[in-house]
């Protein structure tokens, strides 16, 4: 076998003196289509490696415990002394379980939130056991979006979520980007498109033309057909697609690779009906089937890219939030983003206003309560000037909370979970607390956002 003759002693970079033969000897066979296979099925064989991790006897994800040190200082505000007094004297609460007689008590989520609801009830008034959510208000939809990968958008939304639901709020998750990463998070179980939002999107369409066969009709004209797709859409509801987790007051629309045919059924659609308003099919049927008064909170997690289901989750959305890093390569494409977004959208507006005005109805405008771009993944040493320019040029759209990164971020990737789904114990207790304080600050500034726009809801409708 020949040999390069270059070696790291001759104080030559190592791409000179590449022997032709001894790279020769290194190649594999060409690869064919097939090889794309062998590559995906041994992808998808560590990802279910990867993804068991965690997973309980029946082969599901399950949830840690919440002991009584962490319900008192992040969940519950209460003294730990006065916690223990109102279970002792409240038999019929949660009391939790110890591991070794004695030692301390450990409950579920579920527990917790039992525990919160009697606080509530029962505390103080001055506290605020329960997050602020006015009555008689839908809830808030939140898309989170990029189309640059690997600014952190699926784990900011993640985080989100299960900030949350840790403080009370009832959250869904709608995983509308086809590689199904949030999917993974939660322990979703999904085996089609038709367990994804493709059926709430297609019966959208499907009762669009339903109603405009209708109209054909009046006229004397043949109607539409509905294909089977169409037809068996038509009977489904979002309660059809929506999967409970391993959270339990989070549940789960997901998404898997047959999702990504939609960004290819929906031209086919709005080609055949262009009065067909595809931008609002996920905002419709989500409020058609109740989805806005049984959650508090819907997390939209879109595809890295500006395509029909991005859009469909944008124009859903009250609040945009858009994750990046700060390195000039994000703030650019970022910046792009934000072009094509103003770029999509009023190119929408206009086509729709042009039919609005001639028949004398109003016209189409888009609005969002608030739009805010977060800086993920920080480096304060290497990061900081970067990000005062990025903070000086977008001023308040810009987060001024910037995400660190921290090894609890790192290791919690590496388990497939979530930061909040770390086990303290395995950390020292004041690395834990410092690895979920960027991902605490993170939810406090989008909570102080939320209840801002909220109670300007309230008051209006006052």
């Amino acid at each position: 076998m020949a040999k390069d003759t270059h070696t790291p002693a001759s104080g030559l970079p190592p791409y000179f003196n590449i022997d032709p033969d001894a790279a020769l000897a290194d190649l594999d066979a060409p690869t064919s289509t097939e090889g794309f296979a062998d590559i995906a099925s041994a992808c998808a064989q560590g990802r279910r490696d990867l993804a068991s991790r965690g997973l309980n006897e029946e082969g599901r994800k399950s949830l840690r415990l919440f002991s009584t040190w962490e319900i008192t200082r992040y969940l519950i505000p209460v003294a730990q002394a006065h916690f223990r007094r109102v279970l002792k004297a409240n038999p019929d609460l949660p009391q939790g379980s110890s591991e070794t007689e004695g030692g301390a008590k450990w409950f579920t989520l579920d527990e917790v939130l039992r525990l919160r609801a009697h606080f509530a009830s029962q505390g103080s008034k001055a506290k605020n056991y329960l997050p602020y959510r006015p009555e008689g208000l839908p809830a808030k939809l939140v898309a989170v979006a990029n189309f640059k990968g690997g600014v952190g958008k699926t784990s900011t939304a993640a985080h989100l979520a299960m900030s949350a639901a840790l403080d009370g709020y009832k959250v869904l998750v709608v995983d509308l980007d086809s590689q199904g990463s949030m999917t993974s998070i939660f322990g979703g179980r999904v085996e089609d498109e038709w367990q994804t939002a493709f059926p709430l999107l297609a019966r959208h369409y499907g009762e669009h033309l339903r109603a405009d066969n209708q109209r054909r009709l009046d006229r004397g004209e043949a109607p539409q057909p509905l294909d089977e797709s169409l037809t068996a859409a038509m009977e489904m509801t979002a309660a059809d697609v929506i999967q409970p987790t391993h959270w339990p007051n989070i549940d789960l629309i997901g998404a898997q690779l047959n999702l990504y045919w939609a960004e290819f059924q929906i031209p086919v659609w709005r080609m055949a009906a262009r009065g067909w308003k595809l931008w609002d099919a996920l905002t419709d049927r989500l409020e058609a089937d109740g989805v806005l008064e049984r959650y508090d909170l819907v997390f939209i997690d879109t595809p890295p890219a500006l395509g029909y289901l991005t859009i469909n989750g944008l124009a859903a959305a009250d609040i945009l939030l858009v994750p990046l890093g700060a390195s000039f390569l994000e703030f650019d494409s970022t910046g792009r983003f934000f072009d094509m977004l103003h770029s999509t959208f009023a190119s929408i507006e206009e086509g729709e206003n042009i039919a609005a005005r001639a028949l004398g109805r109003e016209g189409l405008a888009f609005e969002w309560d608030a739009v805010r771009a977060v800086i993920t993944r920080y480096d304060g040493a290497q990061q900081g000037e970067l990000s005062a320019l990025m903070q000086a040029y977008l001023g308040r759209t810009l987060s001024p909370h910037k995400q660190d990164f921290t090894a609890l971020i790192g290791q919690a990737g590496e388990q497939v979970s979530g930061i909040y789904e770390a086990d303290y114990r395995d950390f020292n207790r004041e690395t834990y607390a410092r690895g979920r304080e960027t991902f605490d600050e993170t939810y406090a500034a989008f909570k102080r956002l939320l209840t801002g726009i909220w109670r300007r809801d309230e008051l209006a409708e006052a």
